[in-house]
């Protein structure tokens, strides 16, 4: 295969991605469910739904870096298997508990923060994951691929979702999403591992090495700074969408399944716009697609009807992708490969790890100003970080043009892919899985692609890929 395509021409990655579509899909289904039934349960109450939210990601607030330190010490594959039977548990459970009518609020928050602690072991090593299988020439193809799918994912799932819900029940869809989780299981099992592009555990991997690094890369900490601020404000859709269909328009299932597949889609559009990308973008692309994020974002909050929210909210999952993908190609195309799991791990946990805080906050301005304010004040607070932020970015460029190229962020912002001209040279072909690499003078190490993450889902929030 070729074009935006070419890295399922890999036997693992095609399995990975055909399990993943399925599994994913599965997991919006319940994303719909879940905070349906919560509303249900609670006479729509922001408040709950916030705490619901804020209880699946607290974990992986207080335990992703642990997670990442696990991904460059042990075996990813068995991790993700792991990690997927006991989120089908986990599942499987709580639609016994709707189908049978005894489900309380109670539960629903247990199983979000069972999800959750899964979560946090399972994202470091998916993420890292998809390098062991495609390689450095292929990762940022593939990356991108694993953004498309999610989003693919998010249209399929919602939609079928609130179908699902008017004709049977949540329970059933819970029952559906626990099956899905053997997609993944399945399709791990069957790959091949003589065909991984793996390297030896790295058994003394420390948090702290890990943050030294990022910390002594300002042309990181920028991008990372910003997600930081974005994250916590502006992309919580996972609260505010429902929100704003059941509260605002006071739409039905089926209804609000199409609101967040008109959201999805437009995500999707931008992760196969990204699927073009074959070099680091620059800090002003990542700045200028938080602006642009910021905009929509507000502007959606004032949507003066369903079908001008289904139309900004799509403008605005666009948005949103693009803003997370440049920032993620930024960061992890300029990362040292040794680092991988621990890079992904703090990525993670500032992107993810601010949804509690984020839900609560949302919650709050819904329940005592309405399910608006959460989108306006997001998209406004958005805005306000990108202004700061193309700032920082042009008293940095200010700074670098008077003393000169810097050899550590060579091709930065030029588009240049890390080992062609204007960068140093390509590493060799297990460098992504490098680890315990053999040291080589820094000016000869090129920094290597990093798999992005993919927008919060359960196992991944809205903001990824």
């Amino acid at each position: 295969m070729t074009g935006p395509f070419r890295s399922l021409a890999v036997r693992n990655f095609r399995l990975f991605a055909a399990g993943q579509v399925v599994s994913v899909a599965g997991t919006w289904m319940m994303i719909v469910a879940q905070d349906w039934l919560v509303l249900a349960l609670t006479d729509d109450s922001a408040g709950a739904l916030g705490v619901v939210t804020a209880l699946q990601f607290a974990p992986l607030l207080l335990l992703t870096l642990f997670g990442g330190r696990l991904a460059d010490r042990h075996d990813k594959r068995l991790l993700l298997t792991v990690a997927n039977a006991i989120s089908a548990v986990l599942a499987l459970v709580l639609a016994a508990l709707v189908l049978s009518g005894a489900v309380r609020l109670w539960h629903i928050g247990l199983f979000a923060l069972g999800l959750g602690v899964v979560n946090a072991v399972e994202v470091p090593a998916r993420v890292s994951f998809v390098s062991e299988m495609v390689g450095a020439e292929l990762l940022p193809n593939a990356s991108a691929l694993s953004a498309a799918y999610f989003s693919t994912a998010r249209v399929v799932g919602p939609a079928l979702a609130g179908l699902m819900i008017a004709a049977l029940g949540t329970g059933w869809v819970m029952l559906l999403n626990a099956a899905s989780y053997l997609a993944t299981v399945v399709a791990l099992r069957m790959m091949r591992p003589q065909e991984l592009h793996r390297s030896a555990p790295e058994s003394r991997a420390r948090i702290v090495d890990g943050l030294r690094h990022v910390l002594a890369r300002p042309d990181l900490v920028l991008p990372l700074a910003l997600l930081a601020v974005v994250g916590l404000c502006g992309l919580n859709f996972q609260l505010t969408l429902p929100l704003l269909a059941k509260t605002v328009f006071g739409a039905d299932a089926d209804a609000f399944g199409l609101l967040t597949t008109a959201f999805a889609a437009g995500s999707l559009v931008a992760a196969l716009v990204t699927t073009a990308r074959r070099g680091r973008p620059s800090g002003r692309t990542v700045v200028v697609s938080a602006l642009l994020f910021g905009v929509l974002e507000t502007v959606a909050g004032w949507s003066p009807g369903f079908m001008a929210a289904m139309v900004l909210l799509s403008l605005t999952g666009f948005a949103s992708i693009y803003f997370v993908q440049a920032a993620n190609h930024r960061i992890q195309l300029g990362s040292d490969p040794r680092y991988r799991g621990r890079v992904m791990a703090l990525y993670t946990l500032i992107v993810q790890g601010s949804t509690p805080f984020g839900a609560l906050g949302t919650g709050w301005l819904a329940e005592r100003f309405g399910a608006r304010s959460g989108l306006v004040v997001g998209g406004l607070m958005s805005l306000l970080a990108a202004i700061a932020a193309l700032l920082v970015e042009r008293a940095t460029a200010r700074g670098a043009a008077a003393r000169g190229p810097d050899p550590q962020a060579a091709g930065d912002g030029n588009g240049t892919r890390p080992g062609s001209a204007g960068t140093a040279s390509r590493p060799p072909p297990q460098a992504p899985q490098a680890l315990e690499a053999p040291e080589a003078p820094e000016a000869r190490e090129a920094p290597a692609a990093v798999e992005l993450p993919e927008p919060p889902d359960p196992r991944e929030r809205d903001r990824t890929v």
